[in-house]
């Protein structure tokens, strides 16, 4: 039965603000329970919650002692709770030293202000001298639309200069390149990562994306929240896999740095947007480096736990979020300095645990339910990405994923954002679940800000398992407090201001109801699933479509 959550969430918050709320319909699913999960996750005794820091035994504890008080089983590594994950943790020793030389003339790059490169390989020492630079426009190879930035050029030994986001991101109407590559709507060949992987592929020594906040989806901030701290999975030959360096050169000095070599930097963007175009080594321009690496491998952990299937335990759905979040940092005008990462993902986890326990208070569901909260996400998807490739069930009989990463916190709405509107039927499950809340499902607001492939679903669905995600940064919701104007000023509040950032904290002044209301859709999506027959599908047209048919024996 579902019931109604009351005014005043608990007398322990005192929030004024929640004393004169209305109740909202959330089903099982508990706004003061969320807050409280957040309250402690967040807390500077956590440390920010890093992988391989302070914090990480701390929250491992705590994610574990809930999901045994719940009753649930262990679904870890050998019987565990947890899944070992090991990590290289590299870190930038500052000064380190940047510069481009045209022609003999040398600019300093500042490091955090121009440029913010890395290397993931481990090594002591980086050292770059004087590699010719190249620009290779969007930097995308994809044959089934007839694309090739690349046209044969060598890269080896050179830096190569990328673009971000897609050759149509920027197009008109009339130019041809318009729709090719979705439009608004990011591809994967406009993320960061794929620019790495094609570098790599190509041989080039090192990669520089020009950095542009549209493009990107998040500002500078974002791309230095780092710390020059950076981490991938430990792999058996990192030089052949990764780049000596990569890393992001910002705007202006890209600017600088195509004037000084005589060239019009929005011109070769405009270039870069035509099928003809030609990668063009910039005149006389050379780009060095040399910087001090620490580096170690690190063994952080997933935390995963299961409510077993009474009837088909080999069949699972899968509910996910991620602990980790940037640990301790420089601080910020405020002095602060532990970033707490509660928006981001403290309240993901805790949407699991109430999600969990709902389940774990209702009837055994016929199909295995599985709680994972993961590790480095925040690094690259690394603790998802790890499990894809060594599961702890199998893939090939996983129902489907839904990922909840950043949920609102400014209170009911009469929609919810979905990231990946129409990639597959369980948008179906949704939008069924909000029509009897009264609401609706809306599609992602900023499809070029390529959320899709920034969340940990995308670990999973590279591997053709069907995933949903709910993620408050897709777009404002329509609030019931100040409409959609008000739900966009959320996003960009957070946005410009707290998204990986020490203010980015838990305050009692939170309105979870909307929160509450959306954790509760993907709980009864789940249920569904979870006491039926039915396997979802891809829709016609994704990219994971094929991947999961090869698989399809295995749901007979």
């Amino acid at each position: 039965m579902r019931r109604l959550v009351p005014l005043a969430l608990a007398a322990a918050l005192a929030a004024p603000v929640l004393a004169r709320a209305q109740a909202v319909d959330a089903g099982p699913i508990d706004p003061a329970r969320l807050s409280q999960i957040v309250e402690v996750l967040a807390s500077d005794d956590f440390a920010g919650r890093a992988p391989g820091g302070p914090g990480e035994q701390k929250t491992v504890d705590y994610l574990t002692a809930r999901f045994k008080a719940l009753g649930l089983e262990p679904a870890g590594e050998n019987g565990g709770w947890t899944q070992p994950t090991p990590l290289l943790r590299v870190r930038l020793k500052p000064p380190g030293a940047f510069s481009v030389d045209v022609n003999g003339q040398t600019r300093t790059l500042e490091y955090a202000k121009d440029v913010n490169a890395v290397t993931l390989r481990p090594v002591d020492h980086v050292s770059i001298k004087d590699a010719p630079m190249v620009f290779v426009g969007y930097g995308v190879t994809a044959p089934e639309r007839g694309w090739d930035d690349f046209k044969g050029v060598d890269l080896k030994g050179k830096i190569a200069v990328f673009l971000v986001n897609d050759p149509d991101f920027e197009a008109g109407p009339d130019e041809p390149v318009a729709g090719k590559f979705g439009g608004q709507a990011m591809t994967y060949y406009g993320r960061w990562t794929y620019k790495y992987e094609e570098a790599v592929r190509r041989g080039a020594l090192g990669a520089l994306i020009v950095h542009e906040t549209p493009g990107a989806g998040y500002g500078w901030s974002t791309v230095v929240a780092s710390n020059g701290e950076s981490f991938d999975i430990v792999r058996a030959d990192p030089a052949k896999d990764k780049l000596l360096l990569q890393g992001w050169l910002q705007r202006d000095a890209a600017v600088q740095l195509f004037k000084d070599a005589g060239l019009d930097f929005e011109a070769l963007k405009r270039a870069a947007r035509r099928a003809d175009f030609q990668p063009v080594i910039l005149p006389g321009a050379t780009f060095s480096a040399d910087y001090d690496v620490e580096h170690n491998e690190v063994v952080s952990r997933n935390v995963i736990a299961k409510l077993p299937g009474a009837k088909r335990p080999d069949e699972s759905i899968l509910y996910a979020a991620h602990w980790d979040a940037f640990g301790v940092g420089a601080p910020d005008d405020k002095g602060q300095t532990v970033r707490h990462g509660a928006a981001d993902d403290a309240i993901g986890v805790a949407g699991v645990l109430e999600i969990a326990r709902a389940f774990a208070e209702g009837p055994r569901p016929d199909r295995t339910v599985m709680f994972a909260a993961w590790t480095a996400e925040e690094r690259g998807l690394l603790g998802s990405e790890w499990f894809g490739v060594h599961p702890t069930a199998p893939l090939d009989t996983m129902v489907a994923n839904f990922t909840m990463d950043v949920l609102q916190t400014a209170g009911p709405s009469h929609d919810v954002v979905l990231v990946g509107y129409g990639q597959s039927q369980l948008d179906d499950l949704l939008k069924a679940a909000a029509a009897r809340q009264d609401r609706t499902v809306i599609a992602d607001a900023h499809p070029e800000r390529g959320l899709f492939f920034r969340a940990d679903h995308f670990s999973l669905a590279k591997h053709g398992v069907p995933v949903m995600l709910l993620m408050g940064l897709g777009g404002g919701p329509d609030l019931v407090d100040g409409g959609r104007a008000a739900g966009d000023k959320w996003v960009g509040d957070y946005t410009a201001h707290c998204y990986h950032q020490p203010c980015d904290a838990w305050s009692p002044d939170w309105d979870l109801r909307g929160a509450a209301q959306d954790v509760d859709l993907i709980y009864q999506a789940g249920l569904k699933l979870a006491n039926s027959r039915a396997w979802p599908q891809w829709s016609d047209g994704s990219e994971f479509k094929a991947i999961r048919e090869t698989s399809a024996a295995a749901r007979r």
